[in-house]
């Protein structure tokens, strides 16, 4: 079972904050963006007596040369660092940026169609692997990134999979920029939990306490109070961060992995403040609603009932 979320564990994969609208897109994170596709290397070499530059001429070696006089494609050197980037991983055929939810393939009409095809299957295989490769996805992010800079949804795409491969400085500054691109609140839940991982916890509590997250779904003010819980820890802070968490609905009836999750960081953090009595009674009520095994309560418990034998 994935062991959840604990005060000082920031986040981590498995179970990382939900969005302030609750949306994720297409095949899970899904990933937008474009800009230029231009192609390098074999789409500059041209076809025809226009394309050689006198290949068998003196001190040409009788190599033939491409448009600018370049050698082709196979004679070059390795990629940059920023052209490997730009390139990204190889796209699966199968992926064919069909995949996107509706709302993230319509920001993609204002791009030229070869260019919003190839970004739109960056993203999509940004968003199918995020959860069994995160560090693959946020290559095709990156890639997608590379052709649209400006686009707020590609920043954003950037910024959630930086975040779930563990990139939490990059994951910070794209969100901050789809934030000054489009104004939207829904990512201060990453946010905070990335200056958790960051060891800045007080500014995990700042935007914690935003008026924004008063409007947030229910999934997403439990991703932000388990935040602040956990940042309340980083700082000594153990009773705060129970208060934290007393104020969340622990005993909402709903079995949705939010409330499981609230309750397993009440217990953990009960359990640290030296409550172990109160500890079991929660790991057991998490356990009592996490059919999906998100948590490891099971086992909290267990070991707490030993430890009092």
């Amino acid at each position: 079972m994935a062991q959840e979320r604990s005060g000082n564990n920031p986040s981590g994969r498995g179970g990382r904050p939900t969005r302030g609208n609750d949306q994720r897109r297409g095949g899970s994170d899904q990933r937008r963006g474009g800009s230029g596709e231009q192609r390098r290397g074999s789409g500059d070499q041209r076809r025809g007596g226009s394309d050689q530059r006198r290949g068998d001429s003196a001190g040409s070696g009788g190599r033939s040369f491409s448009r600018a006089g370049r050698p082709p494609r196979e004679e070059r050197g390795p990629r940059t660092a920023d052209q490997a980037v730009y390139d990204g991983p190889e796209l699966p055929e199968d992926i064919t940026g069909k995949e996107l939810d509706r709302g993230v393939a319509a920001q993609l009409k204002g791009l030229p169609e070869k260019l919003a095809s190839r970004v739109a299957r960056h993203l999509a295989a940004a968003g199918l692997l995020v959860d069994e490769d995160p560090e693959t996805a946020y290559q095709h992010a990156l890639a997608a990134r590379a052709r649209a800079p400006r686009l707020a949804v590609v920043r954003e795409a950037a910024g959630e999979a930086a975040y779930a491969a563990g990139h939490y400085s990059e994951a910070l500054a794209e969100l901050r920029a789809a934030k000054r691109m489009n104004g939207a609140t829904d990512y201060l839940p990453i946010m905070a939990d990335c200056h958790r991982a960051l060891g800045q916890p007080q500014q995990a509590v700042k935007l914690a306490q935003s008026p924004s997250v008063a409007n947030f779904a229910a999934p997403a003010k439990a991703e932000m109070t388990i935040v602040e819980a956990g940042a309340r820890r980083d700082m000594g802070q153990l009773d705060a961060a129970l208060r934290v968490l007393e104020q969340a609905p622990l005993m909402n009836k709903s079995r949705e992995p939010w409330v499981v999750r609230l309750r397993y960081a009440y217990a953990d953090t009960l359990e640290a403040a030296g409550r172990p009595t109160e500890a079991l009674t929660w790991f057991h009520r998490t356990d009592a609603i996490d059919a999906e095994e998100i948590t490891d309560a099971a086992e909290r418990a267990s070991a707490l009932e030993s430890a009092a034998e």
